[in-house]
C-alpha cells in the first residue's frame, strides 16, 4: 500500500511554509481585530471570547455545514441577528488591517522555492492549512510566505471546507474533493497532532520541525522529519521507490 511514489503534497502552512510563534502572531491577530471591530459596539475581551467560541464551533463541525456557517451560527447566537451586518466589516479588515499580523511571522527563503519546484516537476499541490480563517486571510498568509493562492490546486479556507483539523475528515473531505488516494500524498507540516494524522488515512507525513507543535508530548521519532532540506531529500528518496 505504501509503495505508490506520491503524487500530491499537502502542505500545512502556519509554522511550515510560514514560521511563526503562535502565541504571538494570535495576540498580534486579535489585537488588530479588537481595534477594528470594536467601535462597533463590540467590547474586546468579549469579542476576543466570542472569537475563539466561534473557532472552536469550526473545530467541532460535524460536516454537516460549513466552517464559515458553523462560526457565525455561533457568533450569531452571542450578539444576534444584526451582527450579520457587521460581516462586511470583517471581510474588509481581512483585506487590509489583517496584513499587519505579518510582524509577527518569520519568512522562510526555502519554502516558496520547494513549493515552485514540486509542482514544476508536476506534483499536484494542497495548502492544507487548518480552515478556520476566510480566503482573503488565507490568501494573505500565503503571500506573506512568498506564495500565491494560485500556487496550489486548492487551498482551503472556513468558506470551502466542513471539517477542521485535527479531525482526519478534514483530510478526507480533501481527498475526495480531488479525487486523490490517501496512498499517493505526502502530509507536510508542523503539528504533531493537527498535521501527523493523516497518517491514519494512509497518508505519508513529514514533519516540518522548524516551528514544532507537540502539545500532547507524543513520541516523534516515527516520524520522518526535520527542515526543507531534509525534507526535499525524503521526496526525493519517495521518488526513487525509497520508503
Amino acid at each position: 500500500m505504501m509503495c505508490m511514489k506520491p503524487t500530491a503534497v499537502f502542505f500545512d502552512l502556519d509554522g511550515t511554509l510560514l514560521p511563526m510563534d503562535q502565541d504571538a502572531f494570535v495576540k498580534r491577530y486579535f489585537g488588530l481585530l479588537a481595534k477594528k471591530i470594536a467601535p462597533l459596539g463590540y467590547a474586546p475581551d468579549q469579542l476576543v471570547k466570542a472569537v475563539w467560541g466561534g473557532t472552536a464551533a469550526m473545530i467541532a463541525n460535524d460536516g454537516s455545514c460549513t466552517n464559515e456557517e458553523a462560526f457565525w451560527r455561533f457568533f450569531v447566537g452571542i450578539y444576534g441577528e444584526a451582527a450579520v451586518q457587521d460581516k462586511p466589516v470583517f471581510d474588509a479588515f481581512y483585506l487590509n488591517e489583517f496584513n499587519q499580523a505579518q510582524a509577527a511571522c518569520g519568512f522562510a527563503p526555502e519554502a516558496a522555492p520547494l513549493v515552485r519546484a514540486l509542482k514544476a516537476s508536476g506534483y499536484r499541490l494542497v495548502l492544507a492549512t487548518n480552515p478556520l480563517f476566510p480566503a482573503q486571510a488565507t490568501k494573505n498568509r500565503i503571500r506573506w510566505a512568498g506564495l500565491e493562492a494560485g500556487d496550489f490546486e486548492l487551498y482551503t479556507t472556513y468558506e470551502n471546507s466542513r471539517f477542521c483539523k485535527p479531525n482526519p475528515a478534514y483530510y478526507q473531505e480533501i481527498l475526495d474533493k480531488l479525487g486523490l488516494a490517501a496512498q499517493e500524498c505526502l502530509m507536510v507540516g508542523n503539528d504533531a497532532d493537527e498535521d501527523m494524522i493523516a497518517e491514519k488515512l494512509g497518508m505519508r507525513v513529514f514533519l516540518l520541525t522548524d516551528c514544532l507543535i507537540n502539545k500532547s508530548g507524543r513520541d516523534l521519532s516515527a516520524y520522518p522529519q526535520g527542515g526543507f532540506a531534509q525534507l526535499s531529500a525524503y521526496i526525493e528518496g519517495l521518488e526513487q521507490g525509497a520508503e
